[in-house]
């Protein structure tokens, strides 16, 4: 279908136009500023080039590319106070909200494997984590990522669309779905079996190696490790909870009529908002050397402009 598709959403009143468009295109710039400061230091400095380390690149990564899924647009939207977008700018943005969805929740599982091995199997970590082992994940994590993703929207551009309105603030599967006239069963079976495969294998993985570093740890008699480990798992915990149960709830609520619209769209913003601005913040604040690589690449670079 060639007809434009609209957002929902209220007309703001002149006055708060400026104001909303200046906080949103703050708050991309600060979420793209604060992401590619952490990939940057982690590229140019050479003793951060270890495992943990170069999973964790992949996630401001990721976070840059479902921040500029649902930013861009939705600030060209308030200054011009036009909700409409084009299927294929709707799709297009789906498909990197979506790949960014299950990208973060890969990555956050790649890194919790990580540092399983790390705690529970020191002796072992440098021969079962070796670079080659790293690469293999990583390109394992975005081809899987693509893949999955390219299947939900091959499927969902099959159907033909006879509505126009998007019941949510910006494009994505299932309210894509919900403008379709004809048979969507197949797209909703491989969506639900998609959504449950990653939520359900995902949190298995978090709750097994969690588990196992917490019994590690407490049976360490070294308090500094102990200390250390703790720190570590508990910033990849907080990260992958506010994902997880964002994720889940913003999914499973457009399968059930009774929940609040209001709600669901607040989830649904929340999970292109909070993860991208924070995970940099909790990361780059909560990991020493990290802290201290960003501090010494600003120092090296504000110091070079100079």
């Amino acid at each position: 279908s060639s007809s434009s598709i609209e957002f929902y959403g209220t007309s703001l009143p002149s006055t708060n136009i400026y104001p909303a468009f200046v906080f949103g295109t703050l708050t991309y710039l600060i979420i793209v500023f604060c992401n590619s400061l952490l990939i940057l230091t982690i590229v140019v400095t050479k003793r951060l080039h270890r495992p943990m380390f170069l999973l964790l690149v992949n996630l401001p990564i990721s976070d840059i590319l479902g921040a500029s899924g649902f930013f861009p647009h939705l600030v060209f939207s308030i200054l011009t106070q036009n909700r409409m977008i084009s299927p294929p700018a709707c799709i297009t943005q789906a498909f990197l909200i979506h790949l960014y969805g299950t990208g973060n929740i890969l990555i956050l599982n790649a890194m919790a494997y990580d540092r399983y091995i790390a705690i529970c199997h020191p002796l072992k970590y440098n021969t079962i984590m070796t670079s080659n082992i790293i690469i293999k994940i990583i390109l394992f994590i975005w081809i899987l990522d693509f893949l999955s993703i390219a299947a939900l929207f091959a499927l969902t551009l099959r159907v033909k669309l006879c509505r126009t309105n998007i019941v949510d603030m910006y494009c994505n599967n299932p309210s894509f779905l919900k403008l379709a006239c004809g048979d969507i069963t197949v797209s909703n079976i491989y969506g639900v079996f998609l959504s449950i495969i990653l939520m359900v294998g995902s949190l298995l993985t978090i709750v097994y190696t969690y588990a196992m570093i917490l019994r590690t740890c407490v049976m360490t008699n070294n308090a500094d490790a102990k200390k250390k480990a703790i720190q570590t798992c508990g910033t990849h915990l907080v990260v992958y909870l506010v994902l997880q149960i964002n994720t889940t709830f913003t999914i499973f609520s457009h399968r059930f009529q009774n929940v609040s619209p209001f709600l669901r769209r607040a989830f649904g913003v929340s999970i292109l908002i909070f993860p991208p601005f924070l995970d940099p913040i909790i990361y780059g604040l909560k990991t020493k050397e990290l802290k201290e690589s960003i501090m010494m690449f600003l120092k090296r670079h504000m110091g070079s402009t100079k």
